[in-house]
């Protein structure tokens, strides 16, 4: 029986393309999310995409040209003619226009600027000027803002005069002449209250903000705690300026997970995806740490160098070095990755220590000692007994053990206070991860080892 091939959307769709049957393949891209479509788009070769944009209806184009790779983004804009980049321009909402614009070069800024109508052009400029991972470069000054001597039916009609341009308009914001945030509002509660209901008596006082120099992190984890699906963000003087939405907030939680899984990895972090990022770059971000942690290396060596007598002495102690660090560097990074996720997620803080270290020590005692003693079986059982290595005698055996029982008791200490102290000074405790917990617990290993060695064994 033949076999049958699947043939995949991103296939039917090339195909269409290459044939020309273009009527059928818009047929089929406006049934599509946006996100799907710019999925299939980034599968299509770059020389296709000009004329494949073109198909999309003005609304959806715009929803998925936010979606596309900043790279397909450009040359999509540098195909574009005026007014067709103006057309895109005016769809988007004033966040997303930001997003592209920062991860734009400097003559296609201009160009996207240009075309841009002066109220867009003022709300992005205004956003740019916020810092980086800051609350007020990733809001949006598009939403609906109602007065608290409406009524119900007045805050409606106005919703549906202006909410057509607005990036959300479930939830609502009341505010006072100066744009002082007092209140806010659901379309929900709107929709089930009596038209003549005011405002004021009906709207939620007590409101939950951040400010426009907030860090992201902090503001996406409020999302994460109250289920929100908006948040205010706000000046000094508690002047609504914009609101972040869930989709923002998302976007920040992958972006702060991916830059700690580089910092755990020790790498430099990037905002790129892995294919898309060039051999040199990877290579740049790579390097660094590296070399940072190879000359750290080199307390090992020195160590090492420091202990060779009582290694010549007992050379049944060299082929046991790697179990030991390996272990210990493997208690530290348990720790340390607990410690770092828990301060993360605010479960941890630097008041905490003590009750962090106090937990750890417990942990570490029971580990110590159970890998201790399953380690002294199968030193003599399988070293001695089976694989007949006469070096390993029990006062060899019980050197590697007791050594085995403070590295993990190290290990562990280390791992949880490093992301705590790093916390406490301002750094991100992500820094504080694998390679570099085991770098320090590999020479506090070595240090321990040779000085257990010298009490029991008297070398």
């Amino acid at each position: 029986m033949a076999e049958r091939s699947i043939v995949t959307l991103e296939e039917t769709l090339a195909a269409l393309a290459e044939g020309k049957k273009y009527t059928t393949l818009r047929d089929i891209l406006v049934t599509m999310n946006a996100a799907d479509v710019a999925g299939v788009f980034d599968s299509m070769p770059e020389t296709k995409l000009p004329l494949l944009f073109r198909l999309l209806p003005k609304e959806l184009a715009a929803e998925t040209f936010v979606e596309m790779e900043p790279e397909a983004q450009e040359l999509l804009i540098q195909g574009f003619s005026d007014n067709e980049l103006k057309e895109v321009v005016d769809e988007l909402y004033v966040d997303d226009a930001v997003d592209i614009v920062e991860e734009m070069p400097a003559n296609v800024v201009k160009r996207i600027l240009k075309q841009a109508d002066p109220e867009m052009r003022k709300m992005i400029n205004e956003i740019l000027k916020y810092p980086d991972d800051s609350a007020g470069s990733i809001m949006t000054t598009e939403y609906v803002s109602l007065r608290p001597d409406m009524t119900t039916e007045e805050a409606i009609k106005r919703i549906r005069r202006t909410g057509v341009d607005k990036e959300t308009i479930y939830n609502c914001y009341v505010t006072e002449n100066n744009r002082k945030l007092i209140g806010t509002i659901t379309i929900r509660t709107l929709l089930l209250s009596e038209d003549d209901d005011v405002l004021e008596e009906i709207m939620e006082p007590n409101v939950i903000s951040v400010s426009t120099l907030e860090d992201q992190e902090d503001v996406a984890e409020m999302f994460a705690k109250y289920d929100f699906v908006a948040l205010p963000v706000v000046d000094q003087e508690n002047r609504l300026v914009g609101i972040v939405t869930v989709d923002d907030a998302i976007d920040v939680m992958r972006e702060e997970a991916t830059e700690d899984f580089e910092k755990l990895a020790g790498m430099t972090p990037s905002d790129k995806p892995y294919l898309r990022t060039g051999v040199l770059e990877t290579f740049r971000s790579r390097l660094p740490w590296l070399l940072i942690l190879m000359l750290s290396a080199t307390l090992t060596s020195m160590v090492l160098t420091g202990f060779e007598t009582s290694l010549a002495a007992c050379s049944a102690l060299i082929a046991f070095i790697p179990m030991l660090t390996g272990t210990g560097g493997n208690s530290g990074t348990q720790a340390s990755v607990a410690v770092i996720r828990g301060l993360s997620l605010g479960e941890v803080e630097f008041s905490d220590s003590l009750r962090v270290l106090w937990k750890e020590i417990r942990v570490a005692v029971l580990c110590g000692v159970t890998l201790a003693a399953c380690n002294f079986v199968k030193l003599l059982v399988v070293d001695r007994m089976l694989l007949h290595n006469s070096g390993v005698t029990i006062p060899v055996a019980a050197t590697i053990c007791v050594t085995m029982i403070f590295t993990v008791f190290c290990a562990k200490t280390v791992g949880c206070l490093l992301p705590l102290l790093a916390e406490r000074i301002h750094l991100d405790p992500a820094v504080m991860a694998s390679p570099f917990i085991s770098t320090v617990v590999d020479v506090v290993t070595l240090v321990l080892y040779f000085q257990v060695a010298r009490a029991i064994l008297g070398i």
